[in-house]
């Protein structure tokens, strides 16, 4: 068993719904193993107020919780990242910046609940489809034995939870 602690970086474009779930999630199941981060490409500079009701309806905490660049982890004194998940498919797509320690990446693409249109009610099931998604991927990932695997059985994992 190893104390290493992971550093991870949930990207997406706007930064405000399916990469914060992922990072309030990761921090809340991680039990200390795991340190998560969130970032945009082109962030909104808020956070989606429907993220914000689920995490404290499921008992997550939102404190510290908000919409940044992925250029903040570019800067001196960033944490060195150890894995990089995008949620949406037009961060997948993007030129990412080149990572120090080239961080272990994967495709976890989630629909865009902040995208659905109609009721609250409409809202608040398509962000609570989105946690669900993310919630087993991420228990899946923190269940891997990642101390044990290399780096190539590591990518595999990851792939394939993304497609799952």
């Amino acid at each position: 068993m190893t104390d290493r602690v992971y550093n991870v970086l949930f990207l997406c474009t706007g930064n405000s719904a399916r990469s914060i779930l992922a990072e309030a999630t990761l921090n809340h199941l991680g039990a200390g193993r795991f340190r998560a981060f969130s970032a945009g490409s082109r962030p909104n500079g808020t956070v989606n107020p429907f993220a914000l009701a689920l995490l404290q309806r499921v008992g997550i905490a939102t404190e510290g919780l908000r919409s940044k660049s992925w250029d903040e982890f570019e800067q001196p004194g960033a944490p060195v990242l150890d894995f990089i998940f995008t949620v949406c498919g037009n961060a997948a797509g993007e030129v990412c910046p080149v990572w120090p320690g080239h961080p272990i990446t994967a495709h976890w693409g989630v629909d865009d609940p902040a995208a659905v249109e109609g009721s609250d009610a409409d809202k608040t099931n398509a962000f609570r489809d989105a946690y669900t998604i993310l919630q087993r991927r991420i228990s899946l990932f923190i269940s891997l034995p990642i101390a044990s695997l290399d780096r190539l059985a590591i990518q595999s994992e990851l792939c394939a939870i993304g497609e799952a």
